[in-house]
């Protein structure tokens, strides 16, 4: 048995050398016996991507928790409302006859979160949390309780300023919305219910959202997308990048329920901090525009213009004297990126222009024809000017107010409304024909509760175009006499 093994064992090694024999002839054959030239190489080494040896770092929230929680408060608005019946103008029963039930202002509260910004007391919330608001309360995540004052609110962002009495506060660190990515991991932190600051944490899972929630003039619509819970009482409150820094102020979910289903949105600090910078320097947001009516390209509307983009904002028309048509913007024009930032939306080039004041001179790039070129454009306020604009002034109107007297608002039941003590001759308030003694209840449709309330209106209406710079005056005199006015700003 073992001499027939080692004779198979032979075998296999003669075959292996005669193996050899041939491979060296068949080479040597095609290469002409030139041994100098090198074989040709058929494999090569393989990597796989499973064989990393980086090991995945778990995300740690707690630096950026402890870092936010303690400037975010629990902000209070009390506003009265009047109370009427159904199919019945309330004034009208105030003073052509006497209600069958007695009508008597009620309280009601909102709530919302506020993030202290400076650690001498300025707090920013939005705008929804305390408008119309009598007064306003802050509470801290210590629990102690302040008088908050208004400093200025700016609808068309959904932001407010507020101020308390207070040093040595606690404050939060502004990041940079620019450099959030989605799919980036951040913390919205809110004082929903008095309950000292919680916190929640999601991804960003989307940028630049315009979802249509805004009513205001001129509003400006790019949202934070991201999918950390986020309920109504959060309003105003905190978004934080893992640094701890604040990126975004919470402003509204996406629910037909009222609470937290999948989705939440925050406004950019990129707007936050230029909106609150102007209320702080001049009272009222310095808002510029270009001066053009914009929409959204999409692959219909492409083909029907014959665009070769889908990116960027159309350009459906110019208004004459406007920033855009001093520059040379045309309707036909694709808006492609503000001062080199790529713009694909609406929302994002209205997020872009949203920086800057009026007299601001910024690159626009277009696409005109097929090919790309930028223009300067010296920007401008809705008023056609550079001018700084300017909060409202109640002094143009030639009239001095006080509060409206016990006895009358017991005798009509008044909720709202400010008293006219003086008017200056020759003033505008004397021109409409007002006398001493009204009392305003509502201005283009706003009600009237103080004069903070009348100077919003005024502010929004100086602001306005030619056409728009009007007042509609509606109140009524002591003896019942109900009066409406127009009242021209120009």
């Amino acid at each position: 048995m073992k001499r027939k093994n080692i004779f198979l064992a032979s075998g296999v090694i003669l075959l292996a050398v005669c193996t050899s024999l041939i491979t060296t002839a068949v080479i040597d054959r095609k290469t002409g016996g030139n041994e100098s030239q090198p074989a040709t190489e058929t494999s090569r080494p393989t990597s796989f991507t499973t064989m990393s040896t980086v090991e995945a770092m778990p995300t740690d929230f707690t630096v950026a928790a402890e870092k936010s929680i303690e400037s975010v408060v629990h902000v209070k608005a009390k506003m009265k409302v009047e109370q009427g019946y159904a199919n019945i103008d309330p004034f009208f029963e105030f003073f052509f006859g006497r209600p069958s039930q007695p009508i008597e202002p009620q309280e009601q509260m909102s709530s919302g979160s506020g993030v202290i910004i400076s650690d001498d007391g300025y707090i920013v919330t939005n705008n929804h949390v305390i408008e119309d608001a009598s007064s306003v309360e802050v509470v801290l995540n210590d629990k102690r309780t302040f008088e908050a004052k208004i400093i200025g609110t700016d609808a068309s962002t959904d932001i407010a300023l507020l101020k308390i009495e207070a040093s040595e506060l606690p404050t939060m660190t502004f990041g940079n919305s620019d450099n959030l990515k989605v799919g980036e991991w951040v913390l919205a932190v809110g004082n929903p219910f008095n309950l000292t600051s919680t916190v929640t944490a999601g991804i960003v899972s989307a940028k630049a959202r315009n979802i249509n929630i805004l009513s205001a003039d001129m509003k400006i619509e790019s949202f934070i997308q991201t999918d950390a819970a986020v309920n109504p009482g959060n309003s105003g409150g905190a978004l934080v990048n893992t640094k701890g820094e604040l990126v975004g102020i919470n402003t509204a979910i996406a629910s037909r329920t009222g609470s937290y289903s999948g989705y939440s949105f925050a406004i950019p600090i990129s707007i936050v901090s230029k909106v609150v910078a102007d209320i702080r320097e001049f009272g009222v947001v310095q808002r510029a525009v270009l001066g053009t009516r914009i929409r959204d390209i999409d692959a219909g509307f492409a083909k029907e213009m014959k665009l070769k983009t889908l990116a960027g904002a159309y350009v459906a028309a110019v208004d004459e004297n406007s920033a855009a048509h001093d520059a040379g913007i045309k309707e036909g024009d694709v808006l492609t990126a503000i001062n080199g930032v790529s713009v694909k939306t609406v929302s994002q080039l209205q997020e872009q222009v949203g920086r800057y004041r009026p007299g601001d001179k910024i690159n626009v790039t277009i696409e005109r024809d097929g090919k790309s070129q930028t223009l300067t454009v010296e920007l401008k306020n809705r008023s056609g000017n550079t001018n700084i604009v300017k909060a409202g002034d109640l002094s143009i109107l030639g009239v001095k107010f006080k509060p409206v007297n016990d006895m009358t608002r017991s005798r009509f039941r008044l909720a709202a409304g400010i008293e006219v003590e003086s008017v200056e001759r020759g003033g505008k308030f004397d021109k409409a024909g007002i006398e001493k003694g009204f009392i305003v209840l509502k201005v283009n449709g706003a009600v009237i509760r103080s004069e903070q309330d009348l100077e919003s209106v005024v502010n929004d209406a100086m602001n306005a175009e030619n056409d728009d710079r009007v007042l509609f005056v509606t109140g009524a005199y002591p003896n019942g006499k109900m009066a409406h006015y127009a009242i021209s700003l120009d």
